[in-house]
This record gives structure tokens, C-alpha cells and sequence, in this order.
């Protein structure tokens, strides 16, 4: 068996805030409001307006948690390129760092993302690469009907398991490939501490 092999870290940009997050928040309320679980004093059309526009600021997260993702599944097919183990008969391709990723991502990666306190990992990131898969950059929020916006999510779900079936590909998991996960600014600071430290023995 050959030893499990190091890839590039994973790294996620912060989304912006500002009025997304007043959406996002404003969105989730007006939701529990819809089903009955919360009073408000809004009318239904208020806060379907507001759930619908909490809604799109969802997507949009998902959308750029998906570029960071596809990047790093595009280092990744470009860091094993020439590795016997990659050009077998079933290819190691996209798809296969995307099934780690989703399905069987290393236990330290699986740890720090319960302590970010995404408990439902499997989802946020599958959908992120279905919404990816989908859309370049973030439509406007008029090109999208109330249809797609209240149900994204079985859209991104679907979107997802289509990208996978797009090619053939070997299926991996944390036994085969290994990898870190850092926010953006956790690893600009790494990156500072290691140069100074250079700068330091230089």
C-alpha cells in the first residue's frame, strides 16, 4: 500500500459582510416566521421578501466557498500529475479531491471545522461545489426566481452528484491523501511567521 501523500491546504477566504449578514440573519427569521415557529408583526409577502433575499445571500456564500474549493481541487489534480498512483486505469481527476473532501476528509480537518462550528460539513461543502459547478460568479439576485431561491438547496444537492458523474474517477479517501485546512488569514500568518523566521537565521 503505498503511504498516504500531503496535499496543498485547503484555504477559505472570509465572506463579506455588511448587509449579506443583516440579509442572511433577517432571511433566517423571516423563515422560522413563515413556518410558525416565531411571531412577527410583518405581513407573509414581507417576510417572504426577506427569506427569499436571505435565501440569495446563501447561495452567494456557497458560491465562494465553492471557488476556493475548486481551486484547490485544480492544486491538487496539478500536485499528483506524474504519480504512478494518478495514471491508473481509473483516473485520479477533480472529482475524486472533491469526494475526500466531502465524504472522507482527514480527522484533523473534520475537528477544526466542529470547532468553527460547521456541524454539517458534508452538505455545506457538496453544495458549495454544486453551486460552483453552476455558476461562475454570483447571478443577480432578479435573474433568480422564488422557485430556485426557496429550493437551492435540492438544486445544489443534484448539482453536485451531476458533477461527480460528469467523468470517471477513482474514488480516495483520507488513507490515500491527506490535507490541511486553514482560513485565510491562519495561514497568511503562518506564512509571516515562517518568512520572519527566515529573515531571523538569515
Amino acid at each position: 500500500m503505498a503511504p498516504t501523500a500531503q496535499l496543498p491546504p485547503l484555504i477559505l477566504h472570509p465572506f463579506s459582510g455588511g448587509s449579506g449578514t443583516d440579509d442572511l440573519v433577517s432571511g433566517s427569521l423571516a423563515s422560522l416566521a413563515l413556518q410558525g415557529l416565531v411571531a412577527s408583526p410583518d405581513d407573509e409577502s414581507v417576510l417572504l421578501r426577506r427569506m427569499l433575499a436571505g435565501r440569495y445571500q446563501e447561495v452567494r456564500m456557497l458560491l465562494f466557498l465553492g471557488k476556493d474549493i475548486f481551486r484547490w481541487l485544480q492544486q491538487c489534480v496539478e500536485h499528483v500529475a506524474g504519480e504512478p498512483r494518478a495514471t491508473q486505469d481509473v483516473p485520479i481527476t477533480e472529482q475524486s479531491f472533491a469526494s475526500l473532501v466531502v465524504e472522507h476528509p482527514p480527522e484533523p480537518v473534520r475537528e477544526k471545522l466542529e470547532r468553527w462550528g460547521v456541524t454539517d460539513r458534508r452538505a455545506i461543502f457538496s453544495r458549495a461545489i454544486g453551486i460552483h459547478s453552476i455558476f461562475e460568479e454570483p447571478p443577480p439576485a432578479q435573474s433568480l426566481s422564488a422557485i430556485f431561491l426557496k429550493n437551492y438547496h435540492r438544486y445544489a444537492d443534484h448539482a453536485y452528484i451531476c458533477y461527480l458523474h460528469a467523468q470517471g474517477f477513482r474514488q480516495i479517501d483520507s488513507t490515500d491523501f491527506s490535507f490541511d485546512l486553514y482560513a485565510s488569514e491562519e495561514y497568511a500568518r503562518i506564512l509571516s511567521d515562517g518568512w520572519n523566521l527566515d529573515s531571523d537565521s538569515a
